[in-house]
């Protein structure tokens, strides 16, 4: 792959520090200078928290572009991993990447539509399950996605983290009898609340400044270092008076829609804003029908709650790491 070697020159090269991109899924993708040493200091952890030793087995199949591909090569280079590289694609696992010599993967980092996806496919699905370590990242996970991971034999995780903290700060685990809701910081981070409840990041190791965020959090009550993700601050719908969580409307939603869809705010004269859904429906499509959404809507959520504006589109629209991009084009 062009693009790893390029990589590599440019890891290996006297300058101290790498410029990245945000992945764009609160605006459009930002510049980002960033010094290596502390790139090495986040791949010790994760590596240092997985048990991953040198001679471990590695698979990156994410872009370079973004620093979750970047971070999974530094990873390697910075443990000794045994880095397999594969062109980024929907079915990474479609071939068996090992040599003869190797027993299984180690170590690989996904976003959920690969996960999903390699479910589909028996061969990719048993390749999948015998991944030692996978840790999902880039978009959320479904229910019924961690309920099918939940059955693993091996450690599957979801991640927590940004461009800003090179790559995740917390994970959670999906499988096993450990599998938790709540998402679990590293040690060398301190976590902390604004007054509107977005989480502040204290991780000096990977990142110089304080950060903080847009994420709307909860603390499991016990620890501060345990914390389970609400939704985006960008995403509360303010509708008459009432907030929102588009997030938590998705997620009430999502058994009975079967169709790729998302809630994001209109703005309305009466109520100021209200809970919009745009649709996946391609040309040709009968289902979903308008009325029978809103049979759901009123089945399933509180009247403020309930969707005022329907819109159907034959794409959701994307970031390029595959994230939905929650606009509402009047």
């Amino acid at each position: 792959m062009k693009d790893y070697d390029f990589f590599r020159e440019e890891w290996e090269n006297d300058e101290p520090r790498l410029l990245v991109h945000t992945s764009g899924s609160t605006g459009a993708p930002k510049p980002l200078w960033v010094e290596k040493h502390r790139m090495e200091a986040s791949a010790r952890i994760t590596c240092d928290f997985l048990g991953l030793k040198a001679g471990d087995t590695a698979l990156l199949c994410l872009p370079l572009d973004f620093i979750a591909g970047k971070m999974m090569a530094v990873r390697a280079w910075t443990r000794g991993l045994l880095l397999r590289v594969v062109e980024p694609c929907g079915h990474p696992l479609a071939e068996d990447i090992l040599t003869d010599d190797e027993a299984r993967v180690d170590f690989a980092a996904m976003v959920p539509l690969q996960v999903w996806n390699s479910l589909q496919v028996p061969a990719e699905r048993r390749r999948l399950m015998a991944i030692r370590h996978l840790i999902i990242g880039g978009g959320a996970i479904d229910e019924e996605l961690a309920a099918e991971l939940r059955t693993f034999p091996n450690a599957v995780w979801s991640t927590y983290g940004m461009t800003e903290t090179l790559s995740h700060i917390a994970l959670r685990r999906l499988s096993g009898e450990e599998a938790s809701e709540w998402y679990e910081a590293f040690p060398s981070v301190s976590l902390s609340q604004t007054d509107d409840g977005c989480l502040v990041v204290d991780a000096p190791l990977v990142c110089a400044e304080r950060l903080v965020t847009n994420d709307i959090v909860v603390f499991d009550g016990v620890s501060d270092r345990r914390f389970r993700v609400m939704g985006r601050k960008d995403n509360v719908i303010c509708t008459g008076g009432i907030k929102v969580q588009a997030e938590e409307v998705e997620r009430l939603l999502r058994a009975h829609m079967r169709v790729p869809y998302y809630i994001t705010k209109a703005a309305d004269k009466k109520y100021g804003e209200v809970v919009a859904i745009v649709v996946e429906r391609r040309k040709g499509d009968k289902e979903p029908t308008q009325e029978g959404m809103q049979r759901i809507f009123r089945t399933l959520l509180p009247p403020y709650w309930q969707p005022r504006k329907v819109r159907f589109v034959d794409r959701l629209p994307m970031t390029a790491t595959g994230k939905v991009i929650r606009r509402w084009d009047e």
